[in-house]
C-alpha cells in the first residue's frame, strides 16, 4: 500500500487549508487504496479571519489542532514526520499554505517558509519521492526547491506568477482542470480555488494530480 502524506495548514481558505481541497485530496487517496498520513505543523496561525464576514478578529488559534478538524484528528506533528515514512506527499492550498507553512501573503517573492514544511519538502525531493501541490501551495514548493528550478502552475495569476518566476521556479499556464507534470523534480501541481469557481470543477484538477503523483511512486 502507498503511504501518502497530506500536509495541512489549519480549517478554512482565509486562515488555514482550503477545506474543500484538503477533502477531495483525502477522498481521491482513499478511493485509490493509499494510506493517508496527515500532518500539520504545532504552532500558532498567523491570524484568525471569521469566515462569515471575511474580517480577522482577536484570539490565537494552533495550524495543527485546527487541521485535526479536518482529518478527524487522526494526524501527526510535522516536526516528528520523516521523509522515509512517505511514499509521496501532497499539499492543499488555501491561505494557511501562505500564512501558516510560510509567509508567500505578506512577502511574496521574499517569502520564508517554516523550517519543518522546508525540511520535509526537501527530504522528499532530494529522495526522488513525488510532490503534490494545490492552489497556492506550488509557491511554498517553489521557495523551498527554487536551488531546482522546478516548474509549478498556480493558474494564470500574473502577480503571483511572477513572484513565482522570481524565486527562481518556471510557472506553466493552466486550466482549473489541467494539471502540470514536473516530471524531472517530480512534482505536480493544479491551480484549484487559485481558478475555481466551485467544487466540482476543481475536483477534477485534483482527481488528476492525485493519479498522477501515484503513478510516480
Amino acid at each position: 500500500m502507498k503511504t501518502v502524506g497530506v500536509l495541512l495548514s489549519g480549517c478554512g481558505v482565509y486562515d488555514g487549508v482550503e477545506i474543500h481541497e484538503a477533502v477531495l485530496t483525502l477522498l481521491a487517496l482513499d478511493r485509490k487504496g493509499a494510506k493517508i498520513f496527515s500532518m500539520a505543523p504545532d504552532m500558532d496561525q498567523y491570524h484568525i479571519v471569521d469566515h462569515l464576514t471575511g474580517e480577522a478578529v482577536e484570539g490565537k488559534r494552533n495550524v495543527l489542532i485546527e487541521s485535526a478538524r479536518v482529518t478527524r484528528g487522526e494526524i501527526r506533528d510535522l516536526k516528528t514526520v520523516q521523509a522515509s515514512e512517505l511514499d509521496a506527499l501532497i499539499m492543499p492550498g488555501g491561505f494557511g499554505a501562505a500564512k501558516n507553512l510560510s509567509d508567500f501573503a505578506i512577502k511574496g517573492k521574499d517569502t520564508e517558509v517554516n523550517p519543518d514544511v522546508s525540511r520535509i519538502i526537501n527530504e522528499m525531493s532530494d529522495a526522488g519521492k513525488p510532490i503534490g501541490a494545490i492552489c497556492i501551495s506550488p509557491a511554498v514548493v517553489a521557495r523551498v526547491l527554487s536551488h531546482k528550478h522546478p516548474e509549478v502552475t498556480i493558474g494564470n495569476d500574473f502577480g503571483t506568477a511572477e513572484a513565482i518566476e522570481k524565486m527562481g521556479a518556471i510557472h506553466k499556464a493552466c486550466t482549473v482542470e489541467q494539471i502540470h507534470i514536473d516530471k524531472q523534480n517530480k512534482i505536480v501541481t493544479t491551480p484549484a480555488y487559485m481558478l475555481g469557481p466551485t467544487i466540482k470543477d476543481v475536483a477534477v484538477g485534483i482527481e488528476k494530480l492525485v493519479d498522477a503523483v501515484l503513478a510516480m511512486i
